[in-house]
């Protein structure tokens, strides 16, 4: 077996590799596996560098050393990848993948509880050909994330100040924009404030749209936001963060679905995928069941329940 460290050097504005390297030699110290630091270089530079080591590794393992761009690079390199496992080690700014698990998140941060995990298929999310293991979403909250890394460059702004401007700039463009919609049921066109499928729990920081989605059902949990006013933005904004997007079922519809989402934009837009943005017209998004292999750590209690 083979453990692969894929390290983000831009991850959280600070250089964690010497941190990292420091980590996995001492862990490795009592171990006789072989393990390799690759240091990213480019956009999707780690899913490039998984596909070539997976073809040949009898069994690669793979740490995400970064934040949840970096993990949504190694999923996209090591999906439907039989002989490849892949796990967050967090190091970066965003790790919302990691927050679904509750109590247990920071077992992820264990080096050795990871090192002795086990193994488990969780789903995927396909929008377009590009894979996400978490959230995708198109509409103002996706173009508030990832329009946020525009004016975190910018000096004096950064952290949560950028999320604050990115929202602003945003709110003033427009809130909602033209869609048509399909899942399952639910046909629908006009202005709509966004569209949100979960496998996980968590995006944005912190929003939790969804309490219960598992990344194990072969379901997808849907949202649907109607247009709304500023005034109505922040009353739904709210009770949608916090998981309680069924109480405004006037505003909010939910879709639990194991078929496929289609958004069709009127001009080009953005979907965020695990926070990264893929730009395209028209989306078709699909779950993807048992297409990536997750290291649990060891200790980890999530999937018995």
């Amino acid at each position: 077996m083979k453990h692969l460290f894929i390290v983000n050097p831009t991850a959280g504005g600070k250089d964690k590799t010497e941190e990292v390297r420091a980590r996995v030699s001492a862990a490795f110290a009592s171990r006789e596996d072989c393990f390799e630091i690759y240091v990213t270089k480019a956009p999707m530079d780690a899913a490039h560098k998984i596909e070539t080591e997976a073809k040949k590794a009898e069994h690669l393992r793979v740490y995400a050393c970064g934040g949840d761009g970096t993990f949504n690079e190694c999923v996209c390199g090591a999906a439907g990848k039989p002989n490849v496992a892949v796990c967050p080690f967090p190091t970066g700014t965003g790790n919302d993948f990691c927050r679904m698990f509750g109590e247990e998140r920071d077992l992820f941060r264990d080096l050795d509880a990871l090192l002795n995990g086990t193994e488990r298929s969780i789903d995927l999310i396909d929008c377009n050909g590009r894979c996400c293991a978490n959230i995708c979403s198109v509409g103002v909250d996706a173009r508030i994330g990832t329009d946020v890394h525009k004016y975190s460059r910018i000096p004096l702004i950064g952290g949560a100040t950028g999320y604050v401007v990115s929202a602003a700039v945003n709110m003033f463009k427009g809130i909602a924009t033209p869609m048509e919609i399909r899942c399952e049921d639910v046909s629908v066109s006009g202005k709509h404030t966004l569209v949100c499928a979960c496998n996980g729990r968590f995006y944005g920081g912190g929003f939790n749209p969804s309490r219960d989605s598992r990344p194990d059902d072969g379901i997808l949990d849907v949202f649907i936001a109607k247009k709304v006013n500023l005034l109505q933005f922040a009353a739904l904004i709210g009770k949608y963060a916090k998981g309680d997007a069924d109480q405004m079922p006037s505003l909010i519809t939910h879709v639990r679905t194991s078929g496929e989402l289609v958004i069709r934009c009127e001009k080009e837009d953005v979907a965020q995928l695990d926070g990264e943005a893929l730009r395209a017209k028209e989306f078709h998004i699909r779950m993807v069941p048992g297409a990536l292999n997750l290291i649990v750590p060891e200790g980890m209690r999530f999937f018995e329940a």
